[in-house]
């Protein structure tokens, strides 16, 4: 099994990478009205731009065109699939590993290495869950 390193980003890092999304929002995508979160990556991200906006959160991510689908990251793309044609965005996009492409992201990110949130634990595995046999 191939050793894959990992990343940690501190809350200051999500801060930034939060920022960068809600200046776009801000710039160039004024009819957001709601924000959905996809569960687990994507809940705190949502949470984040929807106080720093002031955009209402919803649990419902087929709302409207004009909800924001928010996740942690486009690594493999397979997440995203499901809001092709929606409006979405992820703190950090993997193109040369995603065969999805986020509406807005934070900060590409073209290296290989595993992307740990202050959120998650210290040692996760290096591999999607749904990939896990379970």
């Amino acid at each position: 099994m191939d050793v894959v390193e990992k990343i940690f980003l501190t809350w200051d890092d999500v801060d930034e990478l939060v920022d960068t999304i809600a200046t776009r929002i801000t710039n160039e995508f004024s009819n957001i009205t709601h924000i959905y979160g996809i569960p687990r990556g994507g809940l705190i991200p949502a949470v984040m731009l929807s106080h720093k906006l002031g955009i209402p959160l919803t649990d419902n991510g087929y709302e409207t065109l004009t909800t924001l689908i928010v996740d942690d990251i486009s690594d493999s793309g397979e997440t995203l699939k499901e809001w092709e044609g929606l409006n979405t965005a992820v703190l950090l996009h993997k193109p040369h590993t995603s065969c999805s492409v986020p509406t807005i992201n934070g900060k590409i990110h073209r290296g290989n290495e595993w992307i740990i949130y202050p959120w998650e634990q210290d040692d996760s595995k290096t591999i999607q869950d749904y990939k896990l046999d379970v």
